[in-house]
């Protein structure tokens, strides 16, 4: 469910600014805003206690907006495939340098797993594609970047739904600054507010509080290489949404990546089985 709110994002803020039916700043406003606003309904109406405002922390909270704003700012020039794959490579590079650092050493049938899936990536890059832009990029490169690190930061969540509230909540300033800096350049239609607040309470605000609770259970490592599928949902979302076509490229790609994540998550597993019966 978490990866599929991931892909939606993709989907949903490509749309968007696609058509030009609102600006990139305002969409990431009342992205935030709105996953603040049903997260604090599902806090209410899930735990029926006052809202502890302790948890959380501003450091999640400026990666998670560094993270929207990047995003929205890419996807200007990015179509919905490419961007997926440029904002979740560099959110598994983020994560297996941290960890590796961390002292997490891959046995060789991770390594290889995650050969084949970064290899489908690749697929999908080669020439015969619409390059990205250099911008774009950048920025769908520092929006990875930044999520590597929210996620990270998430890892040791008790309480996901409250803990991605205040984290939302903590936004609140990043949102007005960004508001109030760019004034003179707000455009937002109808459409655009409905594809902004669609983005926001169920693709990011109930999304994100998922993926916190999963990651509870996913080591770094599996919890970077799983992410690596969303690149694949997010492209077949914008063939159904955006009438991207489907090719013989991305096919291809897709088993690649898809093979890859299992091998790396099921691959650990069974050579500890092995091993032990050896």
């Amino acid at each position: 469910m978490a990866l599929l709110a991931f892909a939606g994002n993709s989907v949903l803020c490509r749309l968007a600014l696609n058509d030009d039916v609102i600006d990139a700043a305002s969409f990431t406003s009342i992205r935030l805003f709105s996953g603040v606003v049903f997260l604090l309904f599902l806090v209410t109406i899930s735990t029926r206690k006052k809202m502890n405002l302790n948890s959380g922390s501003w450091t999640s909270a400026f990666f998670l907006f560094l993270y929207a704003i990047a995003f929205s700012y890419a996807y200007i020039s990015l179509d919905t495939g490419t961007g997926a794959l440029i904002l979740f490579g560099s959110v598994q590079a983020t994560m297996i340098i941290y960890g590796l650092l961390k002292g997490n050493r891959l046995i060789l049938v991770e390594w290889a797993g995650l050969l084949v899936a970064l290899s489908g990536l690749f697929v999908l890059l080669m020439p015969g594609a619409s390059a990205p832009s250099l911008t774009g990029f950048a920025l769908m490169a520092i929006s990875g970047i930044a999520w590597g690190f929210y996620t990270l930061a998430g890892k040791g969540s008790n309480t996901p739904l409250v803990d991605t509230t205040n984290n939302f909540l903590r936004t609140l300033p990043f949102i007005a600054l960004v508001t109030l800096a760019t004034l003179d350049d707000v455009q937002i239609s109808n459409k655009g507010m409905v594809l902004a607040i669609l983005s926001g309470a169920v693709a990011s605000g109930l999304g994100y509080a998922i993926w916190y609770s999963a990651l509870a259970r996913l080591t770094v490592t599996q919890a970077a290489t799983f992410q690596l599928s969303v690149p694949i949902i997010a492209a077949f979302g914008g063939v159904l949404f955006a009438h991207e076509a489907i090719t013989f490229k991305l096919t291809i790609s897709s088993i690649l990546v898809l093979g890859g994540v299992l091998v790396v998550t099921l691959g650990k597993q069974h050579a500890e089985k092995y091993t032990k019966r050896i």
